[in-house]
């Protein structure tokens, strides 16, 4: 198998059918499209759970899967408490390694608000670099449902900030010698930057006061994985404006350095969301510092359809993420 999220058919037969058990606690449950799991217990708030892996990225790795965690908890409409992390070294590492981990997560975790709840790792002979898994918890009202379960033709779609922040400053970071054989210092110091971009907890705030229908993180597979992965898990179809997808230019000179798509690029920092009306959602994120953009419109079509002028060039099931090319 490819390195990477298993393609979408493979998830279906070998995972989702898999999953026999089921409890009424569990509102939402594994699904195409939801990166959440939603319990119902007591009282007027839900539980919101999630996670997500790493494997041997170093520093980049463990702040992608730290955001990514948190991140899907932001886009499920609930508000990030805690995180759980779970470690396992090779035998060649030293302590070091492991106390320098826990300082940068524990520094990520202070910006983001977000309580390092339970820790533990392991040193074995089964990994030859190091894996970690960082799973979260959350708290919404039960009012408030942002799963794409909502989403419905006629509705806008909102894009924040720039796609593929995330992935331009790993490959900037990782790759920042060749990058500096095209491209002056400033523009690839730029793009290692782009990280800082990575938290969607601000903007999803803002889109659950607007009345934001759903939303979902934008990671691995890029914008097109994205905005495949909410149409398909909503039943709906897509008519998005190639031109108004919101892209940073370090990040088109990076990719075109390596010949790899933007648009399939890991795309942490960036929310994907379906509103009744796009616009006043629009200017409800740019009041508080967050660029955003209409970016086009479900449909009652089965077609899922990426317009550039005169093309169309219609969607497909997310693919390996671009950055598996390069790094």
């Amino acid at each position: 198998m490819k390195a990477g999220k298993i393609m979408e058919n493979v998830y279906k037969r070998s995972v989702l059918k898999q999953i026999k058990m089921k409890r009424e606690e569990v509102l939402i449950g594994a699904g195409i499209g939801e990166d959440c799991a939603i319990f119902s217990f007591k009282g007027e708030e839900l539980t919101v759970a999630s996670s997500a892996p790493m494997v041997g990225y170093g520093p980049e790795g463990e702040r992608s899967a730290l955001y990514s965690c948190v991140n899907r908890l932001a886009a499920s409409g609930a508000e990030p408490v805690a995180v759980m992390i779970s470690g396992f070294f090779p035998e060649s590492a030293e302590e070091s390694d492991i106390k320098n981990m826990m300082l940068r997560m524990e520094e990520e975790c202070g910006k983001l608000k977000v309580q390092i709840a339970e820790s533990s790792v392991e040193v074995t002979g089964a990994v030859v670099s190091p894996v970690l898994s960082v799973s979260g918890i959350g708290k919404a009202k039960k009012a408030y449902d942002s799963s794409v379960r909502n989403v419905k033709p006629g509705q806008d779609v909102v894009v924040s900030k720039w796609i593929g922040l995330e992935g331009t400053a790993v490959i900037a970071r990782r790759m920042e010698e060749p990058l500096l054989t095209r491209y002056p210092v400033r523009l690839v110091e730029e793009a290692k930057e782009l990280d800082r971009f990575l938290s969607v907890v601000p903007e999803a705030a803002t889109a659950v006061k607007s009345g934001v229908r759903a939303m979902h993180s934008v990671t691995e597979g890029g914008i097109f994985g994205a905005l495949w992965e909410m149409s398909e898990g909503a039943g709906v179809g897509l008519e998005i404006d190639l031109k108004k997808l919101p892209v940073k230019q370090e990040t088109i000179e990076v990719c075109e350095f390596f010949e790899i798509n933007p648009y399939e690029l890991l795309s942490g920092g960036c929310l994907l969301m379906a509103a009744d009306n796009g616009h006043d959602l629009v200017k409800a994120l740019e009041q508080e510092g967050i660029p955003a953009s209409v970016v086009g419109k479900t449909t009652d079509s089965n077609d899922r359809v990426v317009i550039n002028g005169d093309e169309r060039r219609f969607l497909e099931p997310s693919k390996s993420d671009e950055l598996f090319r390069v790094l």
